[in-house]
């Protein structure tokens, strides 16, 4: 079992940069690939990153170019630094633990609850 607890978001202003962190707990970080998520009001759910125990990385169009995912073994904690962030950016955003291919096809053996990230325009 792994817990993943997301932290770090809220309101921000068109144009602006958020870091999210996910700290997990249960098995150690490197068993697994990690990947965030979001959710929009009405929206599906949409795959952001992915990155690998061995620190690929692969990201969505959407956020390709704006956005950073990053871990830290050693603190059991992933990061997604997001830049320019957009009014339809404001979803709720989650972590998740997997495997890096179905982490990037949109499913996920683990997920946290998640946190709000809301932009203003």
């Amino acid at each position: 079992q792994v817990q993943l607890v997301e932290s770090g978001g809220g309101l921000v202003q068109a144009g602006g940069s958020l870091r999210l962190s996910c700290a997990t707990s249960g098995r150690t970080l490197t068993t697994y690939d990690m990947g965030w998520f979001r959710q929009g009001p009405g929206k599906e759910r949409e795959f952001l990153a992915a990155i690998s125990a061995a620190t690929s990385t692969t990201y969505a169009d959407s956020v390709k170019g704006r956005s950073t995912i990053s871990r830290d073994n050693a603190k059991n904690t992933v990061y997604l630094q997001m830049n320019s962030l957009k009014p339809e950016d404001t979803a709720v955003y989650y972590c998740a633990a997997g495997n890096l291919l179905v982490l990037s096809r949109g499913a996920y053996r683990y997920r946290g609850q998640g946190t709000q990230v809301t932009v203003s325009s």
